[in-house]
């Protein structure tokens, strides 16, 4: 029987998280050497959908989940928008390599994988602006009150400048660029840490809306050197400024610090965490030449794994 086969990326925010909570710009772009995917048979049986994903020691039946399942929410919602009813008779099998809780997008990469397979199963043509709002409501259970950057980049698959509320803009890239991904092996919650900031704000609005305006002014200064190319350096101290605003705001942790230092003292342009914080990855902006080094420097100082990948121009 035909498998339907069906991938998406990683995503690193390298500009204005939290802050864009908040209506202030972001950037993030897609990591492209991680990938979510989706392997979807029909079977002869009549026994519903099978659901087997070995990364997380889970096999059953798309009846059995429970409402707030992550896998199944996104697969009633595709198979509704596509008018279809549950009496699908298939596996679905989902793995990944990208590291779960770790602000890379996995959620989101995993249910744009499951869109994309059930569309070539049905021979549906969804835009990437559809597949978007489908996972968007699936990043609700994750994060709360999602941004919708994570589904946005992921299901575009391309760099994006993003505002809350705003129509998408696709960012395009002015001369390659290389990043470094740190793993600090601790799992970053999300919703906890969006939770926190939130409490301060509220607590002291005065002082977060200035953070959140400096983070802004930073995404949008990053946002004309990328589009023009230019000097890694200039970008780089963008995301040393960056990194002071977000642990201004309380979401930095001891082990992201240590390995952002590791990274700036490998020769790093920039180095700042990336996505919620309080564990989760850092990332860090560096020319091709030093991208080993960098990576040995934060395998070194704890990271438990090294992602290095390559934003290209567009």
């Amino acid at each position: 029987m035909k498998d339907y086969r069906a991938t998406a990326p990683g995503k690193v925010i390298l500009f204005g998280e939290h802050a864009v909570v908040y209506h202030q710009p972001a950037i993030a772009v897609p990591v492209t050497t991680v990938q979510a995917k989706v392997d979807l048979q029909a079977t002869g049986e009549n026994s519903g959908l099978r659901i087997i994903a070995p990364d997380l020691g889970r096999d059953y039946r798309l009846a059995e989940a429970e409402a707030d399942d992550a896998l199944a929410l996104i697969i009633r919602l595709t198979l509704a928008r596509f008018q279809q009813v549950e009496s699908l008779q298939a596996t679905l099998i989902v793995t990944s390599t990208i590291p779960l809780g770790r602000g890379l997008g996995s959620g989101a990469a995993i249910s744009t994988a499951v869109v994309r397979a059930l569309a070539q199963f049905y021979g549906q043509q969804i835009t990437p602006a559809a597949i978007s709002d489908l996972v968007y409501e699936v990043e609700k259970l994750y994060h709360g009150t999602p941004s919708g950057i994570d589904n946005t980049v992921i299901a575009y698959e391309q760099p994006v400048y993003f505002i809350r509320q705003q129509p998408i803009e696709r960012l395009p890239v002015g001369r390659a660029f290389i990043l470094v991904v740190g793993d600090t092996g601790q799992v970053s919650p999300t919703h906890k840490a969006v939770g926190h900031v939130r409490r301060q704000w509220q607590a002291d609005p005065q002082r977060f809306e200035s953070l959140f305006a400096e983070a802004g002014r930073i995404a949008a200064t990053a946002r004309t050197i990328i589009e023009q190319g230019g000097p890694g350096a200039t970008l780089g101290a963008l995301m040393n400024d960056n990194q002071a605003v977000l642990a201004a705001m309380g979401v930095s942790s001891p082990e992201l610090d240590r390995l952002i230092e590791a990274a700036r003292q490998a020769g790093a342009w920039g180095a700042k965490l990336s996505g919620a914080g309080w564990g989760g990855n850092m990332i860090a902006l560096v020319e091709p030449e030093t991208a080993p080094a960098v990576s040995d420097a934060l395998l070194k100082a704890g990271a438990t794994g090294c992602i290095i990948t390559e934003v290209a121009p567009s």
